[in-house]
């Protein structure tokens, strides 16, 4: 999608997503990339990985992108706060997982990431649980969002490093995430306006869990997103030696040209 600028070279923003099963049996992630009807400037990421039996966690991560869709393409990005957007794409998946959960016997949860990007290169984002948010420029690193989980907890009181987070044998428990009785407290974020060249990416903790900041900041700049999609999927699969989980990400990258 193109965005035409004051002076100089177009900008477009170049979008691409992963997904892969990894060694579960059953796929319980959900990513997509939505482009806004109306207003071809303006896109929202989201990825959701799903929690609850066989069929309750792919359940519960359905209910997230088909409620993201939905309000998406009602929002109004000229009129309409897109912060409020994101708080009401949680608040409504959390209601819709729960009712899901009357009618079925398992119990399912999701987490839940997103980003959008608007018109005017202004990012927000929104997170709960331990899928991720990443922003990178010129092959650094600039800001990430951190998970809400018990690991997490450790390190923000100084009791683990990070390193150590990346092998704790707890590090799938989390303190927030959606469908759960306690309503979600998700953690919102205005990073700024996007320069050409800044790639942003949201991914679940099957794949994370196997690159550190550095790692993924090159890979991000140094690729266009589709070849960056396929090399971190191949690589986080090599890497998690036959016992990985399910994994998805979506990368969008601000790029000028034609």
């Amino acid at each position: 999608m193109a965005l035409p600028g004051r002076k100089g070279p177009q900008l477009r923003l170049q979008a691409a997503t992963g997904i892969h099963r990894g060694d579960r049996q059953y796929q319980q992630d959900q990513v997509a990339v939505f482009a806004h009807p109306h207003h071809n400037r303006c896109l929202l990421a989201v990825v959701a990985d799903g929690m609850g039996g066989k069929s309750g966690g792919r359940k519960a991560a359905d209910q997230v992108l088909l409620t993201t869709q939905q309000l998406f393409e009602r929002f109004a990005p000229d009129s309409e706060d897109p912060a409020e957007l994101l708080r009401q794409v949680c608040s409504e998946a959390h209601l819709m997982i729960k009712l899901t959960a009357i009618s079925a016997e398992e119990e399912p949860h999701s987490t839940l990431a997103m980003f959008l990007v608007m018109p005017d290169l202004q990012c927000y984002w929104l997170h709960t649980g331990d899928s991720r948010i990443y922003w990178v420029r010129d092959g650094q690193f600039l800001q990430r969002s951190f998970d809400q989980s018990y690991v997490q907890r450790l390190v923000d009181e100084g009791q683990l490093t990070e390193a150590d987070a990346q092998s704790h044998p707890q590090s799938n428990l989390l303190t927030a995430c959606l469908g759960t009785q306690q309503d979600p407290t998700p953690v919102e974020t205005q990073i700024g306006v996007l320069r050409p060249g800044d790639t942003l990416m949201v991914c679940s903790d099957g794949l994370w869990h196997y690159f550190n900041n550095r790692e993924l900041a090159t890979v991000l700049s140094g690729l266009a997103p589709r070849e960056a999609a396929e090399l971190l999927v191949n690589k986080a699969r090599l890497r998690a030696q036959g016992g990985g989980d399910n994994l998805s990400l979506a990368i969008v990258r601000l790029v000028e040209g034609d």
